[in-house]
């Protein structure tokens, strides 16, 4: 068919074949599938249950780049249709429509290339200048990270949420699972600015506050990070905001300290103490490989990276409730006078923005 829109939505279909590299994942996904298949492969539970999980993430992305070009033929017959009956039209436009949306998603897939990258991430935000209003602006980030991955579709598990003194939250730390959840979280990594009326202040007058957010990936069970149990102490105490059954009346909560680097993580939203030490050595062994990352990377690039300050300067985003309404991200300029949808979840424009910049930048 000639029609302009159809032939570039099939030029876009076959960039997505090549970059995808389809008949690769078809080849890996039978290999899965027969590994499966061989006798006692299911007597090994931990590795069968890593590639199980491996062959369904590839036959995902078989499924969904098939549907976009079942969808492209759709488009193709209701435009063909719609030269004998105009009805056919709004058809096609809805199939194209649709087409698009499920294009985009095959672009993003393909920016995360990285090691983890397609896998959860461990999100942590803490309040920066600003005293009690960097404590509220803290548990507004945290609502608004939930509502954006339950909108994904994304699991989210609460590891710690330490109350803030009067108001809002001092820290909260959030496990967040879903397909390229470490990937796309990675936009929001930094320092985030909020400029209001503080709802604190007697003479209503305007405050900037701050909160940093950092993003880390679940590391999967075969990484190993060197970790001395002598070099951590642990401290169980109280919990103090709200989790399982009793954990008011019970040393349920579990702080941990790295010894050597000073790194302390917490955990308190768990039911029992076991279960929050598990979730607190594994955000700690997140922590210890991002640092060793770090370091390697300055190595290779002969720089000592400068960590930025939860403070004026520093921020990669900004929202501002006064005297305007806008949310702007200073390292895309994207924005919008949105800020209510925004600080309800709204963030994908914001969060593709970023990774576009980033591959073209």
């Amino acid at each position: 068919m000639a029609n302009r829109e159809w032939e570039a939505a099939r030029a876009r279909l076959e960039d997505a074949h090549a970059f995808l590299k389809v008949d690769d994942l078809i080849a890996q996904a039978s290999e899965l599938d027969e590994l499966m298949a061989s006798p006692g492969f299911w007597d090994d539970a931990q590795n069968a249950q890593k590639v199980s999980k491996e062959a369904a993430d590839v036959k995902e992305s078989i499924a969904e780049y098939e549907a976009a070009a079942s969808k492209l033929d759709d488009a193709a017959a209701a435009y063909e249709l719609a030269g004998e009956d105009e009805a056919f039209m709004a058809e096609y436009e809805e199939a194209m429509a649709e087409l698009s949306r499920m294009l985009d998603g095959l672009e993003v897939s393909s920016w995360f290339s990285g090691r983890f990258d397609k896998g959860g991430a461990i999100l942590s935000i803490n309040p920066g200048q600003g005293g009690l209003e960097a404590q509220d602006w803290t548990e507004m980030l945290y609502r608004m990270y939930r509502k954006y991955a339950e909108s994904k579709g994304w699991a989210v598990t609460v590891l710690d949420l330490v109350p803030g003194e009067g108001i809002g939250l001092d820290k909260a730390t959030i496990q967040i699972e879903g397909k390229n959840a470490f990937g796309m979280l990675g936009s929001e990594a930094g320092v985030h600015r909020l400029v209001r009326i503080s709802p604190t202040d007697d003479k209503k007058r305007r405050h900037t506050t701050f909160a940093g957010v950092e993003v880390l990936p679940i590391l999967p069970d075969d990484i190993e990070v060197e970790l001395n149990p002598a070099d951590v102490r642990v401290d169980v105490y109280r919990s103090s905001g709200p989790g399982g059954q009793c954990v008011n009346t019970t040393d349920s909560a579990v702080r941990l300290t790295h010894l050597p680097t000073g790194i302390v993580v917490t955990c308190q939203n768990e039911k029992s103490q076991l279960q929050n030490k598990e979730a607190a050595f594994r955000v700690l062994k997140a922590k210890l490989y991002e640092l060793e990352e770090r370091k390697r990377q300055e190595e290779i690039d002969g720089l000592r990276g400068e960590k930025m300050d939860n403070s004026f300067g520093s921020q990669i985003r900004n929202y501002v409730l006064y005297p305007y309404q806008m949310v702007k991200d200073t390292r895309t300029g994207m924005e919008t006078g949105n800020v209510d949808a925004v600080l309800d979840g709204d963030l994908e424009e914001f969060v593709i923005g970023y990774h576009k910049w980033k591959a073209t930048s």
